[in-house]
């Protein structure tokens, strides 16, 4: 067994016991600090260097010297409010919370490549910012990010989600839109209470939310172009209390999902004139309360097609992959720095934040070669453009 094939078994390992460690002691968005912990202390002893931010957790690092072009590579760090029901061995020690969106992959990946950065740090034509990112489940995380100025010069970020639809092996992105916007509103229908014997002496609220819930679907079927993407589910039905009583209030809850900008700003306004326009029929009141989420996440081209380059290198098998109608904030800093997301095959059983997803362990050492890989090539790419 040859040096090189050892070390790499050797730092395989590491990465499978971090992200194990980081699974076992999961936390939510925001209240990432013993994580933090962990990350500082796996980053120093490694001598790498963690910049000095306003971020209460996650925290950047930064490989490289001299003034060179920045890149930056990501990784998310927080787990989800929901009970494991895996029985692995590492499996969570914190009732009620669990890594089921797989961010401890993520996390062990992209400290991986920090940590294979840092032996080539003297010839990095340029520095690699290392981003633990908090808070990604909100939505919002990477504001935080944004506004602590830990990003400020970079010139490409990149970013990786693991996919349980793709092998292990696999590797997918696109140039656009890849993942959607995400949005969430609630509506209060308000009427008057009644006997239920009697739905003439007050305002039915439950009737009135129900011609709500099957007039909204017309924004998707009758006031938005066949040809442009729309999601709109109500998700959530509250109202009354007992078997034989009308009540006041009816609550729905339900989001929103886009790739066009201006559907998306046009959406709460057609929303709105809907369930006025019903409510005032049925001689109710509505109003609708709407929570912007992250934009669409859209990879710009040149970066896009840049990561399936590096990646055929590194051995993948390269996918053209298709939108997709779920959420990622990393679209925030696509907004201000060209780049491109990405998805890593896990090949996995259970999607996404079911109770038992896992992932296959065997992708962490060849992704966390990968995202090494394409943090230097993008920096020979902009030390050549400059």
């Amino acid at each position: 067994m040859d040096s090189q094939h050892e070390l790499e078994q050797a730092l395989a390992g590491q990465l499978i016991e971090v992200r194990r460690n980081l699974h076992r002691e999961p936390e939510l968005a925001y209240e990432e600090f013993r994580t933090t912990e962990k990350l500082r202390e796996w980053l120093t002893n490694a001598n790498i260097h963690i910049l000095d931010l306003p971020l209460e957790t996650g925290l950047i690092a930064e490989i490289g010297h001299g003034t060179g072009p920045i890149v930056a590579i990501r990784c998310d760090i927080d787990a989800l409010p929901i009970e494991e029901q895996t029985e692995l061995p590492f499996a969570s020690e914190i009732p009620g919370k669990m890594h089921a969106c797989g961010h401890d992959f993520h996390t062990a990946v992209i400290l991986g490549a920090a940590l294979l950065l840092k032996k080539r740090e003297s010839e990095l034509p340029g520095k690699v910012r290392v981003l633990f990112q908090p808070a990604e489940e909100t939505g919002h995380g990477a504001e935080s990010v944004l506004a602590s100025g830990g990003l400020k010069d970079v010139a490409a970020i990149f970013g990786l989600h693991n996919s349980p639809d793709l092998p292990t092996g696999a590797f997918g992105t696109r140039t656009g839109a890849l993942t959607a916007g995400v949005d969430r509103f609630e509506i209060t229908v308000r009427g008057i209470g009644a006997h239920a014997a009697m739905p003439e002496k007050g305002v039915d609220t439950i009737m009135t939310a129900a011609q709500m819930i099957t007039a909204l679907q017309t924004i998707v079927s009758r006031l938005t172009s066949a040809i442009e993407p729309v999601v709109l589910s109500v998700t959530r039905i509250h109202g009354g209390f007992t078997w034989n009583v009308l009540p006041e209030l009816v609550e729905l809850e339900g989001t929103v999902r886009t790739y066009n900008e201006e559907i998306r700003r046009q959406i709460p306004i057609q929303m709105t004139r809907i369930i006025e326009g019903i409510a005032a029929g049925a001689g109710a009141e509505a109003q609708l309360h709407w929570y912007p989420g992250p934009p669409a996440t859209i990879n710009h081209g040149e970066w896009a097609d840049f990561t399936k380059e590096v990646a055929l290198e590194a051995g993948y098998d390269v996918h053209d992959i298709a939108p997709q109608m779920g959420g990622e904030d990393f679209s925030y800093y696509l907004q201000q720095i060209p780049g491109a997301f990405v998805n890593i095959g896990t090949g996995t059983a259970y999607a996404l934040h079911h109770p038992r997803f896992d992932v296959d362990e065997a992708a962490i050492l060849p992704a966390a070669k990968y995202f090494a890989a394409l943090a230097e090539q993008a920096l020979a790419k902009l030390q050549t453009k400059a």
